[in-house]
């Protein structure tokens, strides 16, 4: 099945790709086309399906629609506006839309960026907090799947939770020093839904619809969400979500060659989050995040280019409510992502598998673009792509039991099953890219994770099997889903 809907997408891709599109970055410097290419100018229109594969969330279908302003194009492969829609749906459940502007002009010297993000997940993938602490049963799972073994229930439910995100923010980035060094600010409003207040995690009847009692999961198992409510770990007041209302603050240096596939250069950012109670918080909290990006051209014109990120997600205190650990902090035009695991974090884990605190995650790429030419007064070429990322949880949440007595047991048997504490998650892998005019890129990876070829038990089979992604954009050139 998944090979069909791989085959299908690319297909879908290369049928409708032909147009031409820009990022969603921050502030780059600008760099003069080569000869050989074609400079873009005036208003371009980019209406194509959207269409994709992703293990953590199946088979996208929707729509999208790209609208950039070049001007005269002495700013290509940048844009001085860009209006992005997209409305997405996956086979896995969720659902997605989009609505982002981007504006270069409008307050002179400065760069606003706006979005407003809603994400419907009806199975969000919850495996606990602190990474390896928090233990995964891969071989229940596994056994739940099998279509041959009519004793053992689907056991993946257990690992998931009902998840309505509505993010909305608006974001500004100004010079300082030699179109190099930026100022950021911005406000951030968003809202989330967790789970079911009478129900639990999920709705089981939506869950268990259609399906064989057999493989129906039964209403007395309950899910990891629902027994961290019992044991404590998470309390009443945030289980259910919350409003999140920040101001945030920070600092750019982009010394990058272009947007979206650049080939030299340092993007590096620090970024304050302040979401207080008196801005409307339900839950207050407060972190930071520090991000470095490096370019390093191999072979000269984009041939082969050696590129990394190094990126902590850290927290003041010991408050920060557990519905917004999974998210991946960023500003501009670019929405908040998805924490570590997943295609736009650390390929080849499942998606928001590690959890905590404070995080540190690495990416390091080795691109090649073996081939360019022009096609239909488009710049085209393809690159092969090898690759390692890696993350773990460098301060946790509490972890301590704080439940009812009834249910210390199963706490400490589940407890005594994981790691004392986290280790790095590493994966290596690799992939395909189909790019053109320097900024629509379509990426074909695979990516699969060290810990399954462990002989410690306690790390074995963790983090899952590995993963195959049909999606956009280069990792850290941070392009739209």
């Amino acid at each position: 099945m998944k090979l069909r809907y791989a085959i299908l997408a690319i297909a879908t891709f290369f049928a409708t790709s032909l147009y031409a599109q820009t990022t969603d970055d921050l502030t780059a410097s600008t760099e003069a086309p080569k000869k050989k290419e074609i400079v873009k100018t005036g208003y371009n229109f980019g209406p194509l399906p959207a269409v994709a594969f992703d293990a953590d969330k199946g088979f996208q279908l929707g729509a999208l629609l790209n609208i950039y302003d070049f001007g005269d194009g002495s700013m290509y492969p940048n844009t001085r506006q860009h209006w992005y829609f997209e409305a997405s749906f996956f086979t896995k459940g969720s659902q997605l839309f989009v609505v982002s502007y981007d504006n270069r002009f409008l307050i002179p010297g400065v760069r606003w960026s706006s979005a407003l993000t809603i994400t419907n997940d009806k199975a969000m993938d919850f495996y606990g907090f602190n990474g390896y602490m928090s233990h995964y049963d891969h071989e229940r799972v596994k056994a739940g799947k099998d279509k041959q073994n009519l004793e053992q229930y689907i056991y993946t439910p257990k690992y998931r939770i009902n998840r309505l995100a509505i993010l909305f923010k608006s974001d500004f980035v100004g010079n300082i020093w030699d179109k190099k060094l930026f100022w950021e600010a911005g406000y951030h409003l968003s809202y989330f839904k967790q789970g079911y207040k009478k129900q639990g995690a999920l709705n089981l009847d939506k869950i268990n619809k259609n399906k064989k009692e057999e493989k129906m999961f039964p209403a007395d198992e309950p899910t990891i969400f629902d027994q961290y409510r019992k044991w404590g770990l998470i309390s009443e007041d945030e289980a259910w979500g919350g409003l999140n209302s920040s101001v945030r603050l920070g600092l750019l240096f982009d010394t990058r060659d272009k947007e979206g596939a650049p080939s030299r250069g340092i993007w590096a950012e620090a970024h304050l989050m302040m979401a207080p109670k008196w801005l409307g918080t339900t839950n207050p909290y407060y972190r930071y995040s520090a991000t470095f990006r490096h370019y390093v051209p191999i072979v000269k014109n984009d041939i082969l280019t050696f590129a990394y990120r190094l990126n902590y997600e850290g927290s003041f205190g010991k408050d920060t409510p557990y519905y917004v650990l999974p998210y991946i902090t960023t500003m501009g035009q670019t929405y908040d992502r998805d924490g570590m695991g997943g295609y736009r974090t650390i390929r080849g884990i499942m998606r928001s598998r590690v959890q905590g605190l404070d995080m540190a995650s690495y990416n390091v790429e080795l691109r090649w673009r073996f081939v360019q030419f022009t096609l239909w007064k488009q710049n085209i070429a393809f690159g092969l792509n090898i690759f390692s990322d890696g993350t773990m949880v460098t301060k946790g949440r509490d972890m301590s039991f704080r439940g009812e007595e009834q249910y210390r047991s199963e706490y400490e048997a589940y407890m005594a099953e994981g790691a004392k504490a986290d280790r790095p998650h590493i994966t290596v892998g690799g992939g395909l890219r189909f790019i053109m005019n320097q900024n629509f890129i379509v990426a074909f990876e695979y990516g699969l994770p060290v810990s399954k070829f462990s002989k410690d038990p306690i790390i074995k089979n963790q983090d899952g099997k590995g993963a195959f992604y049909i999606n956009t954009g280069y990792l850290f050139s941070e392009q739209r889903a």
